[in-house]
């Protein structure tokens, strides 16, 4: 006789949980770590080069290959420095320029969107206005100085005008361009879903020039720097273009070679500041 009361063998399905050490657990943690590692060797990278000059100009003037006239030593200009902002100048300067290149590159900016823009979604817009637009792009900021002093005065909005001159171009000829080469096949994808006129250009065009654009704006904020030495030659009495020109007319180079710090940073500062928005942007919306 057969037993019928054995019971079947059971099997016991364990479920492991995943343990610290699971590779797939650490992966985030250690992406992270691997970013952070990145960016520090980058920084340390990047600072060699400076550190390198700066022991050169050190020793420069230590050993007396240059004099205190033609180039002064660090100490010296560090002085300037403690000298201007005890006098409560610096600041100053530094703030009346970052105000002029902020409000002219906004201006500039968005006038270099809306043209380009425009000749770059239409081909009669491109073909009658692109040849002028490129014309004016080749002349000088310093051509501008004396015609913006005669036409808007000597005030501060001949030099925000300045400077935004000096950001439209950059801006403009990047979006124009971006815009004319989008891949037709996204174009007709999206004339696919529906999309026309306004929706297509933000849900389509826009996103796919999108890191053409930002490039134009990053060069276009370097660029305003640049044409803010020129806007400040107009009759300024603060500004780190007005320190430049007004230390070597008093032949304090201490106070130049300053200035020309001074703008090397605070451009860097603003670069790597909209860098870091770039990216954000680009992975958000690109």
């Amino acid at each position: 006789m057969v037993s019928t009361l054995d019971p079947k063998p059971q099997v016991a399905v364990v479920t492991e949980e995943p343990s610290a050490a699971d590779p797939k657990v650490d992966a985030p943690a250690t992406d992270a770590t691997t970013k952070r590692r990145r960016r520090t060797f980058g920084w340390a990278i990047g600072a060699i080069v400076p550190v390198i000059l700066f022991a050169l100009w050190q020793w420069s003037t230590s050993v007396g290959l240059f004099t205190p006239v033609q180039l002064p030593a660090p100490i010296r200009v560090y002085d300037a420095a403690v000298d201007l902002i005890d006098r409560g100048q610096l600041f100053g300067h530094i703030g009346i320029s970052l105000q002029r290149v902020l409000l002219g590159f906004l201006i500039g900016s968005l006038l270099g969107v809306i043209v380009g823009s425009v000749i770059g979604l239409s081909r009669v817009s491109h073909l009658l206005f692109a040849p002028t637009v490129g014309a004016f792009r080749a002349v000088t900021g310093l051509a501008w100085v004396p015609l913006l002093a005669l036409w808007i005065g000597i005030g501060e909005d001949a030099k925000v005008t300045l400077v935004a001159i000096g950001a439209f171009f950059p801006v403009y000829t990047t979006v124009a361009s971006a815009l004319r080469h989008v891949d037709p096949h996204l174009i007709e994808a999206g004339k696919a879903f529906g999309l026309q006129g306004v929706s297509l250009l933000l849900s389509v065009r826009i996103p796919a020039s999108l890191p053409s654009i930002l490039s134009g704006l990053r060069m276009a904020l370097a660029q305003s720097w640049l044409f803010v030495v020129a806007a400040e030659l107009l009759a300024s009495s603060q500004g780190l273009g007005f320190l430049l020109v007004d230390s070597q007319n008093n032949g304090r180079v201490d106070r130049m070679i300053l200035a020309i710090i001074l703008l090397a940073v605070i451009g860097k500062l603003c670069d790597t500041l909209f860098a870091f928005f770039e990216n954000r942007a680009l992975k958000k919306w690109a």
